[in-house]
C-alpha cells in the first residue's frame, strides 16, 4: 500500500513540478494543499489519512496537542534547517520522524533591498498614481548614499544586506547583544554602542535576529520613540521581534516616516488585519523566502528526505 504525503500551503501550485518528484513514484501518494488551514482541529481532519506532511518554513504550528491527534503520521519534513513551530520532543514521542532541507540565504536579502529602495523612493504609491491617471510625480524621495543603515543582526543575512548598503554608499552600523567589533570590521561595518544607539541614529533599520526569548518584542513603543521622523524600519525576519500594535501607532501618528513588512503576527493576514489599512507601509505576504531557487531547493529535499526515510536512513534530521 502507498504511503499518502500532503504539502501543505502549496499556493502558487508549483509543489510539484519545480522539483522531480518521481523516485517516489509508486511508493508515496502526493496530495497538495493550496489553501491554509489555520486551526488545529482543520489540520487534525484534514491530515488524518496522512503519512507523510511537508510543511513550508513556519507557516503550519505542530504542537504536542495537533501530533497526538495524527496517528498515521511518520515523517514531519519542514524546509530550512531550523523550525520554532514544531515540538519536537512531542514528535519523538509520537513516534514522528523530523527532517529539514537547506534554505538560501540571499532570497531574503534581495526583499530586504526590493523594500528599502520602494520605501525610500515611493515607488508603491508612483506606480498606482501612475496607472490610475493621478499625478506625474508626488513624493519626494530619499537618499541612500551617505545615509546611515542600521542592522538589527548581523549573521548570514544581516552581513550580506550590509555588502549591498555599502556599495550604495551608505554608513553602516549593526548591534546585536553578542556582536563584536571584530566582526563587524570582517563586514566593513561599525558596531553600535547599544540597541538604543543604532535606532536614533540610523535613517534605515533592517531587523535580521532569529526569534527567541531575548529577542521578542525586541522593538516596542521605547525603542520606535527612539527613531527619527525621517527613518524607515524594516522586517523580514520574524514579526514577533517588533511590537506590531506600537509600529502601527508610530505609523498612524507619523512618528517614523515609513515601514516595510514582510513578516505578521497573523499569516496569512485576515481580511480586516489593521496591517492591511496603515498608511506608511509597504507590505508583502511573507515573500523573503519565495523564490523559484529557493523553492528547487526545497522541494528537491523534500523528496531525498521522504526517500531516505522510506529506505530507512533518514538524513538531515531536526528531532
Amino acid at each position: 500500500m502507498r504511503l499518502r504525503c500532503a504539502v501543505l500551503d502549496d499556493y502558487q501550485g508549483v509543489a510539484t513540478s519545480v522539483a522531480d518528484w518521481s523516485p517516489l513514484e509508486g511508493r508515496v501518494e502526493v496530495v497538495r494543499f493550496r489553501e491554509h488551514i489555520a486551526d488545529e482541529d482543520g489540520l487534525a481532519a484534514a491530515l488524518a489519512d496522512f503519512d507523510i506532511v511537508v510543511t513550508l518554513r513556519e507557516r503550519v504550528p505542530f504542537p504536542a496537542s495537533l501530533l497526538k491527534r495524527l496517528p498515521r503520521l511518520q515523517l514531519l519534513v519542514a524546509s530550512g534547517m531550523r523550525n520554532s513551530v514544531i515540538d519536537y520532543a512531542a514528535a519523538a514521542e509520537c513516534g514522528v520522524t523530523v527532517c529539514g532541507t537547506q534554505s538560501l540565504s540571499t532570497p531574503p536579502v534581495e526583499l530586504t533591498w526590493a523594500l528599502i529602495l520602494g520605501l525610500a523612493r515611493g515607488l508603491a504609491a508612483e506606480d498606482a498614481a501612475l496607472r490610475a491617471g493621478g499625478p506625474w510625480q508626488s513624493t519626494l524621495g530619499a537618499d541612500l548614499h551617505g545615509r546611515r543603515l542600521g542592522l538589527l543582526g548581523l549573521g548570514k543575512i544581516g552581513s550580506r544586506v550590509a555588502r549591498v548598503g555599502l556599495a550604495f554608499g551608505m554608513e553602516v552600523a549593526a548591534w546585536s547583544r553578542n556582536l563584536t567589533a571584530e566582526r563587524a570590521a570582517e563586514v566593513g561595518v561599525a558596531l553600535a554602542p547599544s540597541k538604543e544607539d543604532l535606532l536614533a541614529g540610523s535613517d534605515f533599520v533592517s531587523v535580521h535576529l532569529a526569534l527567541g526569548d531575548r529577542t521578542r518584542g525586541l522593538v516596542g513603543a521605547p525603542e520606535l520613540a527612539l527613531m527619527k521622523p525621517t527613518a524607515y524600519l524594516v522586517n523580514t525576519s520574524r514579526a514577533a521581534i517588533v511590537d506590531q500594535d506600537a509600529l502601527l501607532a508610530a505609523l498612524h501618528e507619523g512618528r517614523i516616516a515609513g515601514a516595510g513588512l514582510d513578516v505578521f503576527d497573523v499569516e496569512p493576514l485576515p481580511a480586516d488585519h489593521p496591517v492591511r489599512s496603515a498608511p506608511r507601509l509597504l507590505a508583502t505576504p511573507h515573500l523573503g523566502y519565495v523564490t523559484r531557487a529557493n523553492y528547487e531547493t526545497y522541494y528537491r529535499q523534500a523528496v531525498e528526505d521522504i526517500r531516505a526515510h522510506l529506505d530507512g536512513a533518514p538524513v538531515r534530521l531536526l528531532s
